[in-house]
């Protein structure tokens, strides 16, 4: 069938086309793959780590997240930053305003909007220590993220810290040795820790991005470009007042079990192309 995912109508309709039953349900396919948990109308993608030192670098990160770093504790004067980009955040101009929320009527939000803008908004998080930096900027790029370092390494405690850690993905503002060399010569305490490729979820301030998704940026109604940059300002200040860190609990022990997963997935697979 010319389909890419099947809900349970479908199969019965293909059952009786194909004449496996002379009539059935949708309602009686669905009950029947409920009790053995099949889904065909749901899909979830995933990737295969493809970094050959994955284990490695997200054992380093998940040390950090517990204050640690070559196996031994972190002091008092050096802290953890979690950094990255969130792009093409828009400024939508409704064609008509928005209606509040009203009894038993949700917030009315027009569909139809003009486009004003848009933002990249680069965000640094300490996480033990729920302290929040972010910039809007044109674009991304090697020049504003080293804006926001330097806004960062500027102010105390971070100014004076023996080492401050980046925790940071490998885009294209801050990749490779290039990008070390350049961030440890401006700022000698400055220690990056790349993650692995492919392995965001690694990365705290992603979780910092979802939540102003949520609460900043969704319904997506703002006057004006400088109404975006002023909400995601104010969010910060508010987060830190209210927020504290992040509980993190994915640790080294859970990191051990998903590699050997994704070795016997592996080898499984393996052997299985190998008899076919």
């Amino acid at each position: 069938m010319p389909l890419s995912r099947f809900s349970s109508t479908d199969i019965a309709l293909h059952a009786q086309r194909s004449g496996l039953v002379a009539s059935i349900s949708g309602s009686t396919i669905w009950r029947w793959l409920h009790e053995d948990a099949i889904r065909p109308w749901q899909h979830r993608c995933w990737i295969f780590p493809r970094d050959p030192d994955f284990q490695r670098k997200a054992e380093r990160i998940l040390d950090l997240y517990e204050r640690r770093w070559e196996g031994r504790p972190l002091r008092k004067d050096e802290f953890v930053i979690s950094t990255d980009e969130k792009t093409s955040i828009q400024a939508r101009l409704r064609i008509h305003p928005s209606l509040p929320v009203a009894p038993k009527v949700p917030m009315r939000v027009e569909h139809e909007y003009q486009r004003g803008g848009a933002w990249a908004y680069l965000a640094a998080l300490d996480v033990h220590r729920v302290k929040l930096f972010g910039r809007c900027e044109a674009t991304t790029g090697i020049e504003p993220f080293e804006r926001l370092v330097k806004h960062v390494m500027s102010q105390p405690p971070y100014n004076t810290a023996s080492r401050v850690f980046w925790v940071m993905d490998n885009g294209s503002s801050h990749r490779g040795q290039t990008c070390v060399r350049r961030l440890t010569r401006a700022h000698p305490t400055l220690v990056p820790v790349h993650g692995p490729i492919h392995a965001s979820w690694l990365n705290q301030i992603e979780i910092y991005f979802s939540i102003i998704q949520r609460k900043v940026l969704t319904p997506n109604d703002f006057p004006g470009l400088a109404a975006v940059a002023e909400r995601l300002e104010a969010f910060e200040r508010y987060f830190e007042s209210i927020g504290r860190p992040f509980k993190w609990k994915f640790t080294r022990t859970d990191l051990n079990e998903l590699i050997a997963r994704i070795r016997a997935r592996y080898w499984e697979g393996q052997h299985l192309k190998m008899a076919a």
